[in-house]
């Protein structure tokens, strides 16, 4: 195996130790966990919490849209789909770049995550569904949402290709960037 083969091994194996634990300390995430019926699943609800755990040994990621300078760059993922790519990210929060295409939360699925999340649409629209909110959110190009922590909220719908962009900022309650 390959030295940056084997760091990138690691790197997830610690992903997945660090997962764990968290959905121990964590009953409503160790419910969340349990009741993923496919691998898709786990990885969504990782992601949510801030671990990476999608790459399979041996995968390559691509380039970030930002390492060419250019947020907007990167192709856009199939129909039906998202795809996250980490910016930055410290102890106190992560700036992601989420790219869909068509993407809808599936029937009964709720987003209720634990941090602050701050969104802006660089490119497309969306229609976010905010519980409790009479209607649904619409946002287009330059519009922005913030979400406390634990605010259940869905994906309606987002743009065909060439999809929606998103600049996804999140933080750990009492921790936010400044």
């Amino acid at each position: 195996m390959a030295e940056a083969d084997l760091r990138g091994f690691i790197h997830k194996v610690a992903q997945l130790q660090a997962f764990i634990a968290l959905s121990e300390r964590l009953p409503e995430l160790r419910h969340e966990l349990a009741a993923c019926g496919h691998h898709q699943e786990v990885v969504s609800l990782a992601r949510r919490h801030g671990f990476e755990i999608g790459r399979r040994w041996g995968e390559h990621q691509a380039p970030a849209p930002a390492a060419a300078g250019n947020l907007l760059a990167g192709p856009c993922p199939p129909s039906g789909q998202e795809r996250s790519t980490l910016l930055i990210q410290q102890p106190q929060y992560r700036l992601e770049l989420i790219h869909s295409c068509q993407a809808v939360s599936p029937d009964g699925f709720w987003y209720d995550q634990p941090e602050h999340e701050w969104v802006c649409l660089l490119q497309g629209s969306a229609v976010l569904q905010i519980e409790g909110e009479p209607a649904p959110v619409a946002l287009s190009r330059g519009d922005q949402l913030e979400l406390p922590p634990h605010r259940r909220h869905r994906l309606v719908a987002t743009d065909p290709d060439p999809g929606t962009v998103w600049l996804a900022l999140f933080s750990r309650p009492g921790a936010a960037p400044g």
